[in-house]
């Protein structure tokens, strides 16, 4: 006896069609997975025979094979029980084999039965969209997640009601309809009204919200850098719902969607550890996964203490900065993994943390200040639009009354951008001069030329200007190369 279903496998962030075989046959009673499964996968064994019991179907006393087609696509994960077990019972007849006809499943099966979410329902959900079927069998959690994709889902808590389902003798009710514009209040995230003083600073950080530009924040220890740069999502307009959904992507795929929030809204922020590996920013792995700097596409990755990263990580991000995308090529082809983000970055002016410090004086010998500057490279530095120095704050400042708040400043970044989608602005002939004098006398670069242009067009779609004029291309350049950090 014979019986398929239909479920899917992920390469990256795409899912593949793959076919699970159920054969019974005369002989020892056996339970055999082929079909290149990885560990995860083979002890499905195990989950699907006590699923079947605890739901009090029959497990058939015969040799059971299982193949997973094609053979030659590793298939990793517990996603592949419930279609395991699916199977095993269409083809031991206590499921119609016709009734799976248009459906695919995945889910992760408890020993008791009850169906378990797994990463990348999303990415399954489209993937058996495009192949034409109509249904997704899942887990009920992942019943939203999986209606984004545009197919029927069928959240079923436990094996017994998919069973139940598919004999026609129960049906589920239907989940909560999907909306792509977001629905319920976005996650709590630090105020802008917390900082005192600063006010060059929080321009910098508004101006980097308002064009999505590189920002690094240099001084000494204490200023406020990290306090800063963790404001910044507050001032951050809400994801549109194409940008939405393929940020939910990633993040289904990587198994960290937030209980209860199918639809990733808000602009994530990333903030990995400096003693983070260039696999564990970049992606990559036997099985690549997205890394942190695809985690954070479309939002933020915050670097704090830059210079303390690993040199090799840092240049693997100077790529994905230009291009948007990581590719990583392996033997077995190539997976590529969106990574358009917004680089944040926090350092000391020196190892020591003193130089900046009118309090304090800098023990540095030169050789450790020059050796401390060349973990960053020139072409790194390059790729920040902003570069600011953070002062220590004086008394007066840190006493007086709360700075704008972040829902003030959202809304002029809203108007800024939705200025930005509109006729492009013009650059007035001085504005013109002055950004050509500044190329030969900084000197500028051709990318940091540009950077210039982006930043001077975002000054003046703040303001509200109908062209970048001269006021904005110097308030650009003053953000450009902060003495403090060397001639670059």
């Amino acid at each position: 006896m014979l019986a398929r279903t239909v479920t899917h496998a992920l390469v990256g962030l795409d899912a593949r069609r793959v076919e699970v075989e159920a054969h019974l046959q005369l002989g020892v009673p056996a339970f055999a997975i082929v079909g290149l499964a990885d560990r995860a996968c083979q002890e499905a064994k195990e989950r699907v025979r006590s699923g079947i019991a605890s739901a009090e179907l029959e497990w058939p006393l015969r040799r059971i094979t299982v193949n997973l087609a094609p053979a030659e696509l590793r298939k990793e994960g517990s996603g592949f029980d419930l279609p395991i077990a699916l199977a095993v019972l269409a083809a031991s007849r206590q499921v119609p084999p016709e009734a799976l006809g248009g459906h695919a499943a995945v889910g992760e099966l408890a020993l008791d039965g009850r169906l378990r979410p797994v990463g990348g329902v999303l990415a399954a959900a489209e993937g058996a969209r495009q192949a034409g079927l109509t249904r997704l069998l899942c887990a009920a959690e992942c019943g939203t997640e999986a209606a984004l994709a545009g197919i029927e889902p069928v959240p079923v808590h436990h094996l017994a009601e998919a069973v139940a389902y598919l004999r026609g003798e129960w049906a589920p009710s239907p989940p909560d309809e999907p909306s792509l514009n977001g629905s319920g209040k976005d996650p709590p995230v630090p105020d802008l009204a917390d900082v005192r003083g600063q006010e060059r600073a929080r321009r910098a950080l508004e101006l980097a919200a308002a064009g999505a530009h590189n920002l690094l924040l240099a001084g000494p220890p204490g200023t406020g850098k990290t306090m800063l740069a963790r404001r910044l999502p507050g001032i951050l307009p809400r994801l549109p719902p194409e940008e939405a959904l393929e940020v939910t992507r990633i993040h289904s795929v990587a198994g960290l969607l937030p209980p209860g929030r199918p639809l990733v809204t808000v602009p994530p922020f990333r903030a990995p550890h400096h003693t983070a590996s260039v696999s564990a920013i970049v992606g990559g792995g036997t099985s690549p996964r997205p890394g942190e700097a695809s985690l954070a596409h479309r939002g933020v990755l915050f670097l704090d203490e830059l210079a303390e990263f690993p040199r090799n990580a840092l240049e693997a991000l100077r790529q994905p900065l230009e291009d948007g995308a990581i590719a990583i090529a392996r033997v077995g082809g190539k997976i590529v993994f969106p990574a358009r983000f917004q680089l944040v970055a926090t350092m000391n002016l020196c190892p020591c943390g003193a130089r900046g410090d009118p309090a304090a004086e800098c023990s540095c010998s030169a050789a450790r200040l020059a050796a401390y500057r060349d973990k960053l490279s020139r072409a790194l530095l390059d790729r920040f639009d902003l570069l600011v120095t953070v002062p220590r704050p004086r008394a007066q400042e840190l006493d007086g009354a709360p700075g704008e708040c972040s829902d003030a400043v959202r809304s002029r970044v809203e108007a800024a951008r939705e200025r930005a989608c509109g006729e492009p602005l013009r650059r007035s002939q001085q504005a013109n001069e002055l950004l050509t004098k500044a190329v030969e006398r900084l000197p500028l670069s051709a990318r940091g030329r540009a950077r210039v242009a982006r930043v001077a067009r975002s000054a003046a779609l703040l303001a509200g200007a109908e062209a970048v004029e001269p006021s904005h291309v110097a308030e650009a350049l003053s953000f450009r190369s902060p003495t403090e950090l060397g001639p670059r």
